[in-house]
């Protein structure tokens, strides 16, 4: 049996909309990683945010110029996608939270969004 790598599933250190709101005011924002398709990202995502779709993660993560010592937050809609991508990164010693609630909390706590 050939079990996805992103299983299983369960909770990773994630981040409150309000705190990362305030994080990416700071001095040292994280860098910001949005796991979602292509589509669902030009229809708004955080500014500065990457996109590499969950799926494209493992291939993509050399790749990725994260700068040593920086946390990253990984961003999907819902906080579905997010998981796997923070376990990926940990497993990788990179510093990794998911945006608790994904787009749909960020939004609703009145966050702003760029649209492509």
């Amino acid at each position: 049996m050939n079990i996805p790598w992103w299983l299983p599933f369960g909770r990773v250190p994630e981040v409150r909309p309000a705190e990362l709101a305030e994080e990416l005011a700071g001095k040292a924002p994280p860098f910001l990683l949005d796991v979602r398709t292509p589509a669902e990202f030009a229809t708004g995502h955080l500014k500065g945010a990457v996109n590499v779709p969950v799926t494209a993660l493992p291939g993509k993560l050399p790749s990725l110029g994260i700068p040593a010592g920086r946390t990253v937050v990984a961003i999907c809609l819902s906080a579905h996608r997010s998981p796997p991508a923070v376990r990926l990164l940990r497993r990788a010693g990179v510093d990794a939270r998911q945006l608790a609630g994904g787009m749909i909390a960020w939004r609703l706590t009145g966050n702003p969004v760029v649209r492509v």
